[in-house]
């Protein structure tokens, strides 16, 4: 009886997503077969769905460790703007403008990290008021006005230039994806960061220096969305306030990839499986529908579901963590190996800033 409810499970507690995004398919392919079944939005829902897939990974490295970074939109749109500003208002060659922006995201990681780490501030708190001042830098950057187009054809081809068919956006992201994978799953680095969001006062009882790895994801995070902020703008041209609009199914995705292929587990793949997924359903019903105001409401009630899931998968509420108790004096403390290897990283519900040197 047992080896034929397996059977009959189909591995539904990790491939669920992947039967949800053919059933998507399916239903709006036989709807709206002449507008849906087309190379013309596979196109679309691939290039557009690129850069929310490596925002989302922006999301998912700090939570990994234990942390949340509700910056990354703002974050996201402050460099973009200041890219296209560079550019278009000061002459700024491509390259200078790349790596000018790019310190800009890493060093707002940076000082997220300060806040967290140095001060004590929960995550949480700390991005949500650094999403606020990046808003009011926008605004400063551009002096409230609609900012302007960049009439360079390098910087139009970063994103746009087709390579097999597809924009080279897609394959920018698939970079970033199996970096972030690789880095996560099979080094020394990725294993402590694991560890420290699993548990990080069993972490730092093992030795991990877990400030120092919530600090590196924080950073990481900033790096990761000031990136995703100058691709947005070379692919859909600049805009005051697209950052807010990444920064909700990029949190969707990442809870809603934890249920998914490694069950209980913030991961790379799976995380990308959601953006797809929820990008799909949102693509499906905008145009059998017409509205416009699917995209809003679908992925704010993904993002209730998703927690929910990740919650129940977990056996967590989203007010408890668990903490390891600590060792007794004259005991023998963990090796870095029993903690990582005892710790995965399981969703994490609380912004909760680590403890330790």
């Amino acid at each position: 009886m047992d080896l034929t409810n397996r059977k009959l499970n189909f591995a539904m507690d990790r491939f669920s997503g992947i039967y949800l995004w053919v059933g998507f398919i399916v239903v709006f392919g036989i709807w709206s077969p002449h507008i849906f079944l087309t190379m013309s939005t596979v196109h679309l829902l691939a290039s557009t769905q690129a850069v929310a897939g490596i925002i989302g990974i922006a999301v998912l490295i700090p939570m990994v460790s234990g942390q949340f970074d509700l910056s990354v939109g703002a974050n996201a749109n402050l460099t973009g703007l200041v890219a296209v500003v560079l550019q278009a208002r000061h002459g700024w060659s491509l390259a200078e403008t790349l790596v000018f922006c790019l310190a800009i995201g890493l060093f707002v990681g940076l000082v997220n990290g300060v806040i967290v780490v140095r001060f004590k501030v929960n995550s949480f708190i700390a991005t949500l008021g650094m999403g606020s001042i990046l808003s009011a830098f926008s605004v400063i950057v551009t002096n409230g006005e609609d900012p302007p187009i960049v009439n360079s054809t390098a910087w139009t081809n970063m994103t746009q230039y087709s390579v097999f068919g597809f924009s080279v956006i897609i394959y920018i992201m698939l970079v970033f994806a199996l970096v972030a994978w690789w880095v996560l799953q099979h080094t020394p680095a990725g294993r402590r960061m694991q560890a420290t969001g699993g548990n990080a006062e069993a972490a730092r009882l093992s030795g991990i220096r877990v400030n120092r790895i919530s600090w590196a994801s924080l950073t990481a995070s900033g790096g990761i969305a000031g990136a995703g902020g100058i691709l947005y703008t070379s692919l859909t041209g600049p805009s005051l306030t697209f950052g807010s609009t990444l920064l909700l199914p990029a949190f969707a995705a990442v809870f809603l990839g934890s249920t998914q292929l490694l069950p209980g587990r913030f991961n790379v793949w799976g995380m990308l499986l959601a953006i797809f997924v929820l990008a799909t359903g949102v693509e499906g019903l905008q145009l059998v529908s017409g509205v416009q105001w699917i995209s809003e409401m679908f992925n704010g009630v993904a993002l209730i579901i998703a927690v929910a899931m990740a919650a129940s998968r977990t056996g967590r509420t989203p007010h408890r963590t668990r903490r390891a108790k600590p060792a007794p004096e004259g005991s023998e403390r963990p090796s870095e190996t029993q903690a990582t290897g005892s710790s995965s990283a399981q969703p994490q519900l609380t912004g909760s800033t680590a403890s330790g040197s």
